[in-house]
């Protein structure tokens, strides 16, 4: 009896020594303690994890904050500049005559010179301080200052404007200047990261910094129409917020190229509304060239066409499906349009790719034109398409 209860006993205590095992599951090593930084522990859960020679959790925090966007942003900031503009405006002077002519024999045209300061933003586009704004910014401007965001002042001398497509050239006196690569507007996807740095507002002139805003290219290719004597033609439209001060500065992808020249916003409150447009760089890069040689853009050149709208009856007479494009009336003789092959009664669809729908849209398009420049137009003639090919002659003084 004793030595059954003895056996019992041993086998208990095995059973409970087995169930007691299980239950604790296997047992984990102390942990230890390095004075070697690379080697660490890995904390309960995995939550954040470290690699050998990958640095600690505050690194990989401080890495995940970074991205595409912040590193272009680091990238383009340095060069991107304040411009601080006086210029003159003519003011009249109240009279209580208002512009009656008959007065104004006796008292003059009471006329007075007005100093106005205003400010925008601009990119430097080489080491050698060359730089990009708006005519709007700086076209009329008779002094110029330039705030980097180092908080160093440049005087800046104005090296060409265009104002039919709102583009200025400036230069300052630098040398390896942090400056902008140029990228490729043609090759613009909508829906990509757009990034608009600027000055609104004069905050630059505070901080010495930048302002930015972030959005997505929401399309391309708009045409806007201005009461100001500028043609936006083509342009890129984004979300990023453009406010007062932000005209000239750069509109870049998330590798940091510039693809926009930041120029219009959209305020029917005043104030923005996610609508704002960039004149394409690809653009401006041929501007900027012409600039950079003239000090302007020629435009001195005739066609030698006059054209018409095309309404429903001429439509249906020259067998088009729908109306469009404008119709050649009458073509000039020896003139450019008559050695690029052009004939009365053509109807001109597209020039340059960019279809025609009024007179107004081929006028801003010529408008837009150099001279020696060549115009590939798309034309329909004997109810076929034709293609020819413009080239801009410089009018003969």
């Amino acid at each position: 009896m004793i030595r059954s209860s003895f056996w019992l006993i041993v086998l208990s205590f095995l059973v409970g020594s087995i169930i007691g095992y299980m239950l604790a599951g296997p047992s984990e090593p102390p942990p230890t303690v390095s004075n070697n930084p690379i080697h660490e522990s890995t904390p309960l859960g995995g939550a954040i994890q470290t690699v050998a020679g990958q640095g600690s959790p505050e690194d990989e925090i401080t890495a995940s904050r970074e991205n595409a966007i912040t590193k272009a942003v680091a990238a383009v900031s340095p060069a991107v500049v304040g411009i601080n503009v006086i210029s003159t405006r003519q003011v009249r002077r109240w009279s209580p005559w208002g512009d009656d002519p008959f007065f104004r024999q006796f008292f003059g045209d009471q006329i007075y010179s007005q100093p106005i300061q205003s400010l925008g933003s601009g990119f430097i586009i080489s080491s050698d301080g060359y730089i990009l704004t708006n005519d709007h910014v700086a076209g009329n401007a008779n002094e110029i200052t330039v705030t980097m965001t180092s908080g160093e002042k440049y005087e800046a001398r104005l090296v060409g404007s265009d104002a039919l497509s709102d583009v200025a050239l400036l230069k300052i006196d630098g040398k390896n200047l942090p400056h902008l690569r140029l990228g490729d507007s043609d090759d613009v996807i909508i829906g990509e990261w757009a990034i608009a740095f600027g000055n609104p507002f004069g905050l630059f002139d505070i901080s010495d910094k930048p302002t930015v805003t972030v959005g997505v290219v929401s399309a391309t290719n708009m045409n806007l129409r201005t009461n100001d004597g500028h043609a936006y033609r083509m342009m890129i439209q984004t979300d990023a917020s453009i406010n007062s001060g932000n005209s000239g500065g750069p509109l870049v992808n998330s590798v940091g190229e510039v693809i926009g020249l930041n120029s219009v916003i959209y305020t029917p409150n005043e104030g923005s509304v996610g609508v704002g447009f960039s004149i394409p760089i690809n653009r401006v890069k041929t501007i900027m060239e012409e600039l950079k040689r003239n000090g302007k853009v020629d435009r001195n050149f005739n066609t030698g066409l006059e054209v018409q709208a095309v309404d429903a009856r001429v439509a249906r007479y020259f067998g088009l499906e729908r109306i469009e494009g404008v119709i050649v009336s009458d073509v000039r003789a020896g003139s450019a349009g008559e050695k690029g092959g052009f004939k009365p009664g053509d109807i001109i669809l597209e020039v340059k790719g960019e279809r025609i729908d009024s007179e107004a849209t081929l006028i801003s398009i010529m408008d837009l034109a150099k001279s020696g420049e060549s115009l590939s137009i798309k034309v329909w003639r004997n109810r076929e398409v034709v293609r020819l090919n413009l080239k801009l002659e410089r009018k003969s003084t």
